[in-house]
């Protein structure tokens, strides 16, 4: 069992085009490179894993977990409802898989070095991203995935 996945942190699946165009981003916003420290690819699917925190902070919602009502509606008619947070629902075992959606988060950036610390070419200076899932919207259960597991250290 993995320490306390699906209370303070999950996996979650992008595609490798998703993260190249956030990393872009980020490298023409702020002039840092992102280091791909964390991810793991699969080249299969064309999938990265990265760990997302989720917000655990007494006074701040956690994360809920938005269900389709219809699976079969149109894109114009799609509706959710809320099924709990993310912690509540993980700990359900017929949630325990993986789930195919939408995922909402906060990015945020650390860099070594202080405030006023700039992006030196040819460096090797890279800044971290960090995601923070606030919310999911869910189409259901895919089986065509198989979990991705990076950090053993996480490991129990």
């Amino acid at each position: 069992m993995l320490k306390d996945y699906g209370k303070t942190w999950v996996y979650v699946y992008l595609r490798q085009l998703t993260l190249d165009k956030v990393k872009s981003y980020v490298k023409t916003g702020t002039g840092w490179d992102v280091s791909d420290d964390g991810t793991v690819f699969d080249p299969n699917r064309n999938l990265v894993a990265l760990e997302a925190k989720m917000s655990n902070q007494t006074g701040q919602p956690k994360p809920s977990v938005w269900v389709a009502k219809d699976k079969n509606a149109s894109e114009q008619d799609m509706s959710f409802s809320c099924i709990g947070t993310v912690q509540d629902v993980s700990s359900h075992p017929s949630q325990q898989r993986i789930h195919r959606g939408v995922g909402i988060f906060s990015v945020s950036m650390e860099v070594e070095g202080g405030p006023n610390v700039r992006p030196t070419p040819g460096m090797g200076c890279e800044a971290n991203l960090c995601f923070t899932l606030v919310s999911l919207r869910t189409w259901g259960i895919t089986d065509c995935v198989a979990p991705i597991v990076h950090a053993p250290s996480k490991w129990y």
